[in-house]
């Protein structure tokens, strides 16, 4: 008799799973975005709740949830129920560097979130206000060491991604240029454009319609090669050798989500990035889509982490 209660127990179990399979996702999903509207990341996240939404039937929201460098809305996922329902749209700084960076973090990275799949690579641009005279990266390196201090960059917050990258930039070229924290890249753009910071180190897809129009000028990107959208720019690392700085992305869930669960928001991941519409707007900012398996950007987080820890030790960020 007890083998037989265990077994309908086990059978029901395995009902009870699919079921979860097959009704997945039987209401809204929210996209929890830890920066402020208007970034890279933001409008990544649109074009993605956009193409999961159609590929669902249920509405997949963005929700922005900015501050203290994408660690609020990391935490409110990683404490969220793990049902598929919340999910984390992260870049290479909530990943890879805050672990890092902010020591007393009150989640883990890497046991706090269950990896679905990387989903693209933007690499970053360097760009000025066409006030300041410097045309290319050894021109901006020469003002910088003539007016130690005096240049100026924005980034999304402190410690966050396009922060190190500035600083990273600073450290290479033996420069001294001072760091202007924003609550998101946004903010910072906007203030670029009004001429009010001098520079900026950020995922190239939302500069691209003011480099397009006049309003920022770019000297570099941050890829290891040119793009090919944009021959005739060369790269950081043409003139300031060992720099590299790309952004890319990935979507997270709680620890614990049943795996059925992480294998559908996976496969719908796959759709979506594989799609000729998605590849065109996003390589018309410079980005590649990106797909992996839950375990292969399990594996590539972890290394991140690893490669990240000293640069960040080197640059003084983790002293903020």
């Amino acid at each position: 008799m007890k083998h037989v209660v265990m077994s309908c127990a086990i059978v029901c179990l395995g009902a009870a799973g699919a079921a979860h399979a097959q009704s997945y996702p039987g209401k809204p999903i929210r996209m929890i975005v830890p920066f402020a509207p208007s970034g890279p990341t933001d409008l990544l996240a649109r074009l993605l709740a956009q193409k999961l939404t159609t590929s669902f039937g249920q509405q997949v929201i963005v929700d922005n949830r900015g501050g203290a460098g994408g660690t609020i809305g990391s935490e409110f996922v990683a404490r969220s129920a793990p049902d598929g329902y919340t999910m984390l749209l992260g870049h290479i700084g909530i990943f890879a560097v805050n672990p890092t960076l902010y020591p007393a973090l009150k989640y883990d990275v890497v046991k706090d979130f269950a990896p679905v799949s990387l989903v693209a690579d933007i690499p970053y641009g360097m760009v000025v206000h066409p006030s300041l005279p410097a045309g290319n990266v050894a021109s901006l390196v020469a003002l910088a060491k003539a007016r130690p201090r005096q240049l100026t960059y924005g980034s999304g917050g402190a410690g966050g991604a396009s922060h190190l990258a500035g600083a990273y930039f600073g450290l290479l070229a033996k420069i001294d240029i001072t760091h202007i924290a924003y609550k998101g890249a946004g903010p910072a753009l906007i203030d670029l454009i009004a001429g009010q910071t001098s520079m900026m180190l950020t995922g190239l897809t939302p500069l691209m319609p003011h480099i397009e129009a006049g309003k920022l000028r770019v000297l570099a990107v941050g890829s290891e090669k040119r793009l090919a959208i944009m021959p005739g720019v060369p790269t950081v690392g043409e003139t300031v050798t060992g720099f590299q700085a790309t952004q890319w992305y990935g979507i997270a869930v709680p620890a614990q989500t049943p795996r059925d669960v992480v294998m559908t928001l996976n496969a719908a991941l796959q759709k979506a990035m594989s799609g000729n519409d998605v590849k065109e707007r996003l390589a018309a900012g410079g980005a590649d889509p990106l797909t992996s398996t839950p375990e292969a950007f399990g594996a590539y987080i972890k290394s991140e982490i690893v490669r990240w820890a000293p640069v960040i030790k080197a640059v003084g960020a983790d002293s903020l």
